[in-house]
């Protein structure tokens, strides 16, 4: 009799990771049922989550990078289904998983089968679903303009890299941001509206965030003069902003720029001069560490 039947979704470009293999193989010699599928190009991801479940498979693993995370996610959202997701990270950065506590190691990621079911929240904007964190400004052209030989190399310290040698580039976004009890407009170099705590390979920008309690924490790092002056050095010492920012948590935020912003949705670009950022409470089924320091509701 099967212990358990999953489905892994594997990124293409880990079709020969070894780890991997041997990680499936050790799943399947304690009795699981375990199929893998490659995603191949856009649009993938969503139609083997749809296979997975026409299936029948009550697992669903999502073995890729943060953008590959987002679209297995959104899926299986979507479909409004009762299976539930193990998150095998194996991109550059895994913000999501290394805040939540998820092992990078592919066995130990598996190991996860065999943990409680947790509910989590998801961010919705613009009828897009997203697991981790919208980011705005400066650090989100960090994140897409740092090439994959650049990762490959120097790993999550691309990002930092390419921050530094982007700084003459650097200028800041007017922008109005208005929730509930809150308002905020002027200057803005960075802005973070996370469900997770960290982006651009270690960032955090949200480091109070929660999966699970049905609100966004949004950072917004302001632009006076004497925050871009000081902005260089802070970034050579690991940027060191926190007590820079403006926080606040809520369960929806309005932007508004005349100038169009431009955002980083796990990986993803979005751009657009309003937005509606929302929660989709309890949306999705995962396997995460009993002790995670995303999860804030007991199980």
């Amino acid at each position: 009799m099967s212990a358990g039947k999953a489905f892994l979704i594997l990124h293409g470009k880990q079709a020969l990771n070894e780890d991997v293999r041997a990680a499936v193989e050790h799943r399947r010699e304690l009795g699981w049922e375990l199929a893998v599928r490659l995603t191949w190009e856009a649009g993938d991801a969503q139609r083997l989550v749809q296979e997975a479940l026409a299936a029948g498979y009550t697992h669903v693993i999502a073995g890729g990078g943060d953008g590959t995370l987002r679209d297995i996610c959104e899926a299986m959202a979507l479909a409004d289904t009762e299976a539930s997701l193990v998150l095998m990270p194996l991109g550059t950065a895994n913000d999501f998983a290394r805040a939540a506590g998820v092992p990078l190691d592919p066995r130990q990621a598996l190991d996860l089968l065999d943990a409680p079911v947790r509910r989590i929240d998801l961010g919705e904007v613009g009828g897009e679903l997203f697991l981790n964190m919208a980011t705005g400004g400066f650090g989100s052209q960090v994140t897409a303009n740092t090439s994959e030989d650049l990762k490959k190399v120097l790993g999550g310290a691309a990002y930092l890299f390419t921050g530094l040698s982007r700084f003459s580039e650097l200028h800041a976004a007017y922008a109005e941001l208005q929730g509930p009890d809150f308002h905020w407009r002027g200057e803005l170099l960075a802005l973070g509206i996370g469900n997770g705590r960290q982006a651009g390979g270690g960032h955090e920008l949200c480091p109070g965030a929660l999966a699970d309690d049905g609100l966004l924490d949004i950072s917004i790092l302001p632009a006076p003069q004497e925050v871009v002056g000081t902005l260089k050095g802070l970034m050579e010492g690991g940027w060191g902003l926190d007590n820079m920012f403006i926080r606040a948590r809520l369960p929806w935020i309005e932007i508004k720029s005349s100038e169009g912003l431009s955002i980083n949705l796990d990986g993803e670009p979005l751009e657009g001069d309003s937005l509606r950022f929302s929660v989709r409470q309890q949306a999705l089924k995962v396997h995460l560490p009993e002790d995670s320091p995303l999860l804030g509701q007991p199980g």
